[in-house]
């Protein structure tokens, strides 16, 4: 699992070829907390198949609302720098991250 920040976001996700998936947390989240073992738990899963990456949304707000990323948690997945779906809030359950990532896998 990749954390990636403001300098390092476009590069690692934005021009990265193929899928990768974005762990949109924040400080104080804390269903973002609750999901955020599993996800690690997919990252080691599906490692090679898919790329893992998570992004600190407290301390990248502007980027954050650049990606119209307004509430959290937020699990997206990115295909050669274009969002193709994403998970907000309430619908970023372990298992809808888990079959969402099989779809692309």
């Amino acid at each position: 699992m990749l954390e990636v920040d403001k300098e390092t976001f476009e590069a690692e996700v934005l021009q990265a070829e193929g899928y990768v998936l974005v762990d949109y947390f924040g400080d104080g989240c804390v269903p973002c907390q609750a999901l955020m073992p599993h996800v690690h738990a997919y990252a080691e899963k599906y490692d090679g198949k898919m790329k893992f990456t998570s992004l600190n949304t407290t301390k990248a707000r502007r980027l954050a609302i650049g990606q119209k990323i307004l509430g959290l948690p937020v699990i997206a997945i990115y295909k050669d720098g274009a969002k193709v779906e994403e998970l907000i809030k309430e619908a970023a359950t372990p298992e809808a991250v888990e079959a969402m990532i099989q779809k692309y896998i």
